[in-house]
């Protein structure tokens, strides 16, 4: 299975954008900084206002992925898949609705905060907002490389599921409750993939999957996402 990858969208505790604007990457193991509704879209957003950080978190990084492939903008519906990687998921969001839940027997419970404790709702957030029709859902991989996704993506579009797909990884992080070390670097990279680009587009190589579920890039092996945003940038 070959496709090429047309766009890279990230937050991270050492910023945010797209790979077209950018030269370097980290996701450094530090605290986010809030995510602010300007910082993604232009135009005021009262959905992404009451949205939690999980959320966010995950719809920001897919949108700067689509805008770095000329994808954002939509008239009709689109098969395109969205499979995102996480440890934690929405848990620090479970635990701030749980909290809500305490006092006077529920009476308080946030019903913003409760409409958001599955660690799939920023997907559909993502597919209302651009038009995306395709399969979309979330993967448990522990302190992982964030291949996984990748590999069910690729794997969905070498049996012609849909010719592009939205995959990455999204994470808060451990929760404080836990305690212990954050082992988990917060923050969110999608990548968009696609079997046949537009010519006239840019994109940053081919990715091609084995029968063993590997990946390699331009022919290069991959090891994690990390590793492989940082050779994107290098070979653009």
């Amino acid at each position: 299975m070959i496709a090429v990858i047309s766009g890279i969208g990230w937050v991270t505790a050492a910023g945010m954008g797209c790979g077209k604007d950018h030269d370097s990457f980290s996701m450094p193991n530090a605290r986010l900084d809030a995510i602010e509704r300007k910082s993604v879209f232009n135009r005021p957003d009262r959905n992404f206002g009451r949205m939690d950080e999980y959320s966010r978190l995950g719809l920001a990084a897919i949108a700067f992925a689509l805008r770095d492939a000329g994808l954002e903008q939509w008239h009709t519906k689109r098969d395109i898949g969205i499979i995102a990687a996480t440890e934690y998921g929405c848990l620090w969001t479970d635990i701030d609705y749980y909290e809500t839940v305490l006092p006077e027997g529920g009476i308080l419970a946030s019903p913003y905060l409760f409409a958001y404790t599955l660690p799939n709702c920023f997907l559909g957030e993502a597919a209302i907002r651009f038009g995306l029709t395709g399969e979309s859902f979330v993967v448990n991989e522990p302190a992982g490389s964030g291949l996984v996704s990748m590999q069910l993506a690729l794997g969905s579009m070498a049996v012609k599921e849909s010719e592009t797909m939205i995959c990455g990884i999204c994470d808060l992080g451990r929760p404080s409750q836990f305690g212990g070390e954050n082992d988990v670097a917060p923050g969110a990279l999608f990548f968009v993939l696609e079997t046949a680009a537009d010519p006239k587009r840019r994109t940053y190589g081919e990715l091609d999957l084995n029968t063993g579920g590997g990946i390699r890039f331009n022919r290069t092996a991959v090891h994690n996402l990390v590793e492989l945003v940082r050779a994107c940038l290098q070979a653009r």
